[in-house]
């Protein structure tokens, strides 16, 4: 077998078996490759507490204030209601939440900058009468002309455009549950739905913190009065697989430096 061959079945296995190893783990690949002509499944129903990547939520709390009674009185200081609410209160309590987001934006931005730098610096030798008598005695006649020692010349030019126009219009409603009650009495809210159209799967996701107080009486709330408020809107299957670039393309959108 010639050299050249040899080299050719190295560089082949050399470039096969990183590719290989890449596809081997990503485990979202293989379970692509096993669901060919399937229909995506739907996430099992589960505890949002006991997902990867869940932390009990921590915010600035005031002072704890007890409870005071009044003697002869069915009202308690501090209460919310003189009947039983029958709003989400407690943790696993559930309730519905209006997202609703209308957001537009356009952003037009254009910046040039030009800079010239000249630099001439020169160093007369003629002044120093003690170094060079000589040749102050006979004159400039056969004497070097200085010159500038150093030069330096420069320009920069720099011009950038850049320009954003996006809209987003999402209504819908999403039951979420309580998964946590804060000090102060602020509930953590998580709701996660999903809808299978034929092979594509929406999903939407609302969590953040919300007051007892805003909670309409129907058990509702709408999505502009949740705070740290996170709302994900997307989904899977064969139109999100076509819409997003193949792994080579992604891997070498983040190392190639140009």
């Amino acid at each position: 077998m010639s050299q050249s061959k040899v080299s050719l079945m190295r560089l082949s296995s050399s470039l096969c078996a990183p590719a290989l190893a890449l596809l081997l783990a990503n485990c979202s690949a293989l379970d692509r490759l096993k669901n060919i002509g399937e229909q995506p499944k739907l996430s099992a129903i589960e505890n949002p507490t006991t997902t990867p990547g869940y932390k009990p939520v921590q915010m600035p709390m005031p002072m704890a204030q007890p409870a005071s009674y009044n003697p002869n009185s069915l009202w308690r200081n501090g209460s919310r209601a003189f009947f039983k609410d029958q709003r989400a209160h407690q943790v696993g309590d559930i309730l519905t939440v209006k997202v609703k987001i209308t957001d537009k934006a356009a952003i037009d931005n254009e910046t040039q900058r030009s800079r010239k730098d000249t630099i001439d610096s020169a160093t007369d030798f003629y002044l120093n009468k003690k170094v060079l008598p000589p040749l102050l005695a006979i004159g400039t006649k056969g004497v070097p002309t200085p010159g500038p020692i150093v030069t330096a010349d420069g320009t920069t030019t720099l011009e950038g455009k850049g320009s954003v126009d996006r809209k987003e219009d999402i209504t819908t409603n999403i039951a979420g549950v309580v998964t946590q009650v804060l000090p102060n009495g602020n509930l953590v809210i998580e709701g996660k739905q999903e809808v299978r159209v034929n092979f594509e799967v929406r999903e939407l996701i609302v969590a953040g913190i919300v007051r007892p107080e805003d909670i309409e009486s129907d058990n509702t709330i709408e999505s502009t009065k949740i705070a740290q408020a996170r709302i994900a809107y997307g989904g899977r299957g064969q139109i999100t697989d076509v819409q997003q670039p193949r792994y080579g393309t992604q891997v070498f959108d983040v190392l190639l430096p140009f």
